[in-house]
């Protein structure tokens, strides 16, 4: 299982752009016309679209298939020639801009120095406590008996 953020509406308003989307690798053969997968292309980004057809390829794993963003009104131009592809799981509206934002170096570097401060702050050694033993109450009791 792997994350995929979608930079494009073309999934809209199933899946719109800034969402992260949990998938996982299924053969090709498991592919139903509705399901929306994610496949890889020679040179270029993965693209996630929802199945338009499925038939036989060459081999008996490999399938080609047709696509189309919801969002778009035809379906992509090529087919695709797949063995394997990620189907998506579920979605997050919004989450991939929370992912690049806290994939800033700053927004790293502040939350690892507030990580070690405390830390810091959790294992520092501490003077004994009032009342406990060696404490100052337990020295005047000790010394007025």
């Amino acid at each position: 299982m792997t994350l995929i953020m979608f930079k494009t509406g073309s999934m809209s308003p199933t899946i719109p752009a800034g969402s992260v989307a949990l998938v996982q690798e299924k053969p090709a053969s498991e592919v139903l016309v509705g399901d929306v997968v994610t496949v890889d292309r020679a040179a270029a980004l993965p693209i996630t679209h929802r199945v338009t057809s499925v038939s036989p390829g060459r081999g008996g794993d490999e399938r080609v298939i047709t696509m189309r963003g919801d969002a778009n009104a035809t379906d992509d131009p090529v087919p695709y020639t797949v063995t394997t592809v990620r189907a998506v799981l579920g979605s997050v509206p919004g989450l991939a801009y929370v992912v690049v934002w806290m994939s800033n170096p700053l927004v790293l570097g502040a939350i690892a120095l507030g990580a070690s401060a405390l830390v810091t702050w959790a294992f520092w050694p501490r003077a004994a406590r009032r009342g406990g033993p060696g404490g100052e109450a337990g020295a005047e009791t000790a010394a007025q008996a």
